[in-house]
């Protein structure tokens, strides 16, 4: 049975002062008689949990001579008689005992107990006033440590900006119980560190919680980060924090936030090296040698079994409004296991009769949003809204466009439902080469499957992914890779040449270290689960192995007349006022969509400067712009009779 807290906690201080009773009687002799003899005598264990006195001498190994000094710094606090008793014995002084009277009137007694390195100093439970000698120096409880022994639990206020309590989870999926078990099992906190390595932090977290308890441990989290500091602010971090561990029996989980950073992931070493209690954390921040054992636990993804089931219990009723879509949201957001009450919290609110369909893109929706990983400075996100309306393709690139969007939607049926995926893990994600001259809509047919999908698309900087120092390339592109497998993003490497080119012949350590790179690549590539998209001018200049491990490649044709006039035709939007416009002389001009954009655009700005409609006298100013742009010479057959 529980105890009920408040019992326990009237229990407990009436045990306290029945101990502080103790010794000042003890004191009461020394007045009497200069002197005091025979043993301390506590009141016996009667509580469960203890008192937390008891607590804090097992805690801490604390000898009988140092847990009386604890209650004779208490008892100045909590009984006015033994105050007066000490400032008696130190001449009409001030009430704080000293600890020369502690030495003479305390059983047991030793002058170990009051060095640097001794408990009650190193984890700082009485603090020391200024004296000229020790004997002679005041000392006082710890404010701290004199909540604790009263029963009033509380995290340090100096940890409480760094560190968080973690809840145990309510029900944790049958995998992740057997992780429980084996963390119970296996590891034991006063030997070393737990190593725990999984893709969902969420579940890391739920493991961990619950293991800890299962080992009567709380948990609590800080993040890497926080620890990066001078030696002396993280030899004190430490301390403060080893103390906190022993009140509250608690391990402590540092989460890894330091995105790879050398100089962030050092100074988390170092101090998870010197924490001296239990601690969770993942391999990367575990030191590399010269540590104490490692239990290691790796805890892998949710099955999709596993993932239903959370749904179910975190939709409720509503789950059944999914009608199928279940597995989808499955295949394409692979969501962490405390993201699913977040879903459910953002979808609950006032019944709205919008039919199933409506639910559906809703959930998508949001687990869209919950799902979103930050990519920081290495890829920007698109905002799309480019329909299948504004491509104009020939038949067959539009077919293969279509072909892409059914594989990402049926991904769940095709690998799960159809045995696909167990055959093996290599090459479940869709890949696609989309290459062509620049301006013939490679990167608006990424647009416009993004928007279809409603997926978000991520365009990869390539000027803050590649590095010239060894082996930062390929830390950026993991990170960019797992980022958007958890966010369930589309990714688009324009002008992919410059990053997936050919491997040359090894010359020197750069060509040695340009191929290490590429090769990496392609192993990426293979195991990514998302969509990919490549874009390129320069198809032969890509690694042949690259084109082998493509599922899609598509070349985009420069337009022909007739598909310039169709794109002349639904370039400018409905609301541009426009007069005596010609299609098919307009078409004549011999540019990609792109320019064509860019010269309505332009003609757009020119006609509203002049507060007129766009006619053909502004496309023409337009397009001679847009050619000497793009250094495209201009005939009069093109041209002639725009206006």
């Amino acid at each position: 049975m529980t105890p009920d807290p408040a019992h326990w906690s009237q229990a407990n201080r009436q045990c306290l002062l029945e101990a502080v009773d103790a010794v000042r009687a003890r004191l009461e002799q020394v007045a009497a008689d200069g002197t005091a003899t025979g043993e301390l005598t506590l009141p016996a264990a009667r509580l469960d949990p203890p008192a937390a006195f008891e607590r804090l001498r097992a805690g801490f190994g604390l000898s009988p001579f140092e847990l009386a000094i604890v209650l004779l710094a208490a008892g100045v606090e909590l009984d006015q008689r033994l105050a007066d008793l000490v400032i008696a014995a130190n001449g009409g002084g001030g009430a704080r005992p000293t600890l020369g009277l502690a030495l003479r009137a305390l059983p047991d007694a030793h002058w170990q107990a009051l060095t640097p390195a001794a408990a009650l100093r190193r984890w700082q439970l009485i603090e020391l006033g200024g004296a000229d000698t020790l004997a002679t120096t005041p000392f006082r409880l710890g404010e701290r440590t004199l909540h604790f022994v009263l029963g009033v639990d509380y995290l340090e206020p100096r940890l409480g900006a760094v560190v968080d309590q973690v809840e145990v989870p309510a029900a944790l999926p049958e995998s992740y119980r057997d992780h429980v078990q084996r963390v119970a099992w296996l590891w034991r906190p006063e030997v070393g560190p737990l190593c725990l390595d999984g893709d969902d932090p969420g579940a890391v977290r739920a493991v961990a919680a619950a293991g800890c308890a299962a080992l009567g441990l709380s948990l609590h989290t800080i993040n890497a980060g926080a620890t990066a500091a001078t030696p002396d602010e993280r030899e004190h971090l430490q301390r403060l924090w080893e103390r906190e561990a022993l009140f509250r029996h608690s391990a402590l989980l540092v989460d890894d936030d330091t995105e790879g950073d050398p100089g962030a992931l050092a100074a988390a070493q170092l101090f998870i090296r010197g924490l001296r209690c239990p601690v969770v954390a993942p391999s990367m921040l575990l030191p590399r040698s010269g540590g104490r054992p490692v239990t290691r636990v790796r805890i892998d993804p949710l099955t999709a079994a596993e993932q239903r089931a959370l749904w179910r219990h975190a939709l409720g009723a509503a789950a059944s409004g999914l009608n199928g879509r279940m597995d989808e949201l499955i295949a394409q957001f692979p969501l962490g296991i405390d993201q699913f009450a977040g879903v459910a919290a953002q979808l609950a609110g006032p019944a709205v009769d919008d039919g199933p369909d409506a639910v559906r893109e809703r959930t998508w929706d949001v687990c869209r949003l919950l799902a979103r990983a930050p990519m920081g400075r290495l890829a920007q996100r698109i905002e799309t809204a480019a329909s299948w309306d504004e491509l104009v393709l020939p038949s067959d690139q539009l077919a293969a466009l279509h072909e892409i969007a059914a594989h990402v939607c049926h991904r769940a049926r095709v690998y799960d439902a159809w045995g696909f995926g167990a055959r093996s893990s290599r090459g479940l994600g869709v890949s696609a080469l989309f290459a062509g001259p620049s301006g013939t809509g490679k990167t608006l047919a990424a647009e416009v499957l993004a928007n279809d999908l409603r997926l978000d698309l991520y365009r990869i900087d390539l000027s803050q992914l590649v590095s010239k120092y060894i082996g930062e390339t390929e830390k950026n592109l993991s990170a960019v890779f797992e980022a958007a497998e958890r966010g369930g993003a589309i990714l688009l490497f324009d002008e992919a040449d410059a990053l997936f080119g050919k491997r040359s012949d090894v010359k020197d350590s750069h060509d040695r270290y340009a191929n290490i790179e590429v090769s990496y690549l392609l192993q990426r590539m293979e195991s990514y689960r998302g969509l990919a998209i490549l874009t390129t001018n320069q198809r032969a200049a890509l690694d042949q192995a690259f084109l082998r491990r493509l599922r899609f490649v598509i070349t985009f044709p420069f337009p022909d007349a007739a598909q310039r006039a169709s794109i002349w035709a639904r370039v400018l939007p409905d609301g541009t006022p426009t007069v005596g416009l010609d299609v098919e002389r307009l078409a004549r001009l011999n540019v990609t969509g792109g320019s064509i954009r860019n010269i309505a655009l332009h003609a757009a700005f020119l006609a509203a400067a002049e507060a007129r409609p766009v006619g053909m006298a502004q496309l023409l100013q337009a397009a001679r712009r847009e050619c000497a742009k793009i250094e495209k010479p201009v005939t009069a057959a093109e041209i002639g009779g725009w206006a």
